[in-house]
């Protein structure tokens, strides 16, 4: 009886040690994020200086920067290697679902923030406060060019680190002289005004350029491109996928000995942004409702409405898939970016949801590309929250325009710095509703940024799994491609001191 209690209690030991070892990882990073938010509310009672806070933030400024720099290797191999094995047929079907199931997020996240709007009603004794955003204006036709001419890059190798983006800049002009006149004599029957003032005239000029930004969506279609190609080839294109094959585990391997920098880095990100921000009670306060409302808005999609849709099309526990996902949950709450999470949402997919990777190595950078949820939900709340301080009602047709054209604007987001704002800012102004007041958002976008981001990692690995549902009975039927037999003829020669060839034989190997 008591050997049976020691076996007992030592096979327990091994268990919770292997348990322990397997979300070791896991641990580590929860336990950095609790010590970040600690340091930083710390280190901000002492008012640090930039320089203290710069260097605060270096180690995860470093972290940032490591898994950025293997970001576009592991999207390009990952992508080619993964479509080659697919026929078109199979590629179109993937594209298909992925679309249907971002298309119809993004739509949910707006109706939850116009539903939460209506009953909470933030807005209503919140100062209003002027001043114009430090975000470039954006017109709504522009951005939905700017992303068809992304899709298509005109130079594949420069997509890799820049993409295309219409400009604006303002030309001062002289009026014509008739236009002068006239404006000058109604000036002087009047107002009574200086006349020099209607000589000028400011002109927006648009101008197509560039930014320092990755291209992921042109690089995923030139990458679809040459995978579907290389796949038609066969046994032509074998060192070329081989390449490509072994590149990505090369990649992957990196990216694990990265990723165990993944508490550091954090630690770092979360306590260099809490000690920067100044005034945090009063912000809060006075943006208190709106706040709620997001952060009502985001529990509900993370833990409500996105696991539905799981558990009805998958029948799988969504509260265990999000668990499998933690990991890659907390590097998007700390990077405030869910391309940094892709090789800990990848791994998540594969390795511990059993998503087939040709699916998961499309949908997941597919998805980075397009789908954010999260933001489109912060973006309906916050154009009905700055319509309501500025004192303007929207009516229920323009509430629905509202959500749907956050749903469509949000397939298009670009990429700079606060691009929800950008965003927002073409929603406000396509209705007319003042836009200086948007300044405001500005001091909690360090808070709301880092929650819809993790809404966005969320959907982006359930996104994988509904694909991986509907598409892998299409996808094992596409066999992946398979390394060659081939016999090879090893001739061992024996000789003496004078070089005769004494001996020989055939020996045969199967490679």
């Amino acid at each position: 009886m008591g050997i049976s209690n020691e076996n007992r209690r030592c096979c327990l030991i091994t268990k919770f040690r292997e348990s322990f070892r397997r979300h070791l990882l896991f641990i580590l990073t929860l336990s950095a994020v609790i010590v970040g938010f600690t340091l930083g509310f710390t280190i901000r009672l002492a008012e640090p200086t930039s320089d203290t806070i710069a260097w605060l933030g270096m180690p995860g400024e470093l972290f940032l920067r490591l898994l950025k720099m293997m970001i576009i290797p592991l999207l390009v191999c990952s992508v080619i290697h993964s479509t080659a094995s697919l026929d078109p047929k199979s590629n179109g079907k993937i594209s298909a679902v992925a679309f249907t199931y971002i298309l119809l997020t993004n739509i949910i996240g707006c109706v939850i923030a116009i539903a939460l709007f209506y009953v909470i009603k933030p807005g209503s004794n919140s100062p209003l406060q002027k001043g114009k955003p430090n975000v470039y204006e954006a017109i709504p036709q522009d951005i939905f060019a700017d992303l068809l001419r992304n899709i298509i890059p005109d130079n594949i190798v420069e997509a890799s680190f820049r993409q295309t983006q219409t400009k604006y800049t303002y030309e001062i002009e002289k009026a014509p002289l008739s236009e002068t006149l006239l404006n000058v004599t109604h000036q002087n029957a009047s107002t009574n005004q200086n006349m020099t003032t209607s000589q000028v005239i400011r002109k927006l000029s648009k101008s197509l350029g560039k930014t320092d930004s990755p291209n992921m969506l042109g690089l995923i279609t030139a990458c679809m491109f040459l995978g579907t190609a290389a796949g038609r080839l066969g046994k032509k294109a074998r060192p070329f996928l081989d390449f490509f094959a072994v590149s990505t585990e090369v990649v992957l391997q990196v990216l694990r000995w990265f990723l165990w920098m993944t508490p550091l880095g954090i630690s770092s990100l979360i306590a260099a942004s809490i000690a920067s921000t100044r005034d945090v009670t009063g912000t809060f306060s006075s943006l208190g409702l709106f706040v709620l409302t997001v952060t009502i808005g985001i529990a509900l999609h993370q833990a409500l409405f996105i696991p539905m849709i799981l558990f009805l099309i998958t029948r799988r526990n969504p509260f265990t898939y999000f668990i499998s996902i933690g990991r890659a949950w907390l590097i998007g709450f700390a990077a405030t970016s869910t391309a940094v999470a892709i090789p800990e949402m990848l791994q998540a997919c594969e390795n511990k949801n059993r998503i087939d990777k040709r699916i998961s190595r499309f949908v997941i950078p597919f998805c980075v590309t397009l789908n954010a949820d999260g933001s489109a939900l912060f973006i309906t709340a916050a154009a009905m929250f700055i319509a309501n301080i500025t004192g303007q009602s929207l009516t229920f047709g323009e509430v629905v325009i509202v959500g749907l054209l956050t749903a469509i604007a949000s397939l298009a987001l670009p990429s700079v710095p606060s691009s929800s704002i950008v965003t927002l800012i073409m929603v406000l102004s396509s209705l007319n509703i003042p836009v200086h007041a948007v300044s405001l958002l500005f001091a909690v976008e360090w808070f709301l940024d880092r929650i819809r981001t993790t809404s966005n990692v969320l959907s982006h690995t359930i996104c994988a799994a509904i694909t991986h549902h509907f598409c892998h009975k299409t996808v094992e039927s596409a066999a992946e491609p398979e390394i060659p037999e081939l016999e090879v003829e090893l001739i061992v020669h024996s000789s003496d001191s004078h070089n005769q060839p004494l001996d020989s034989r055939i020996v045969q190997y199967e490679v």
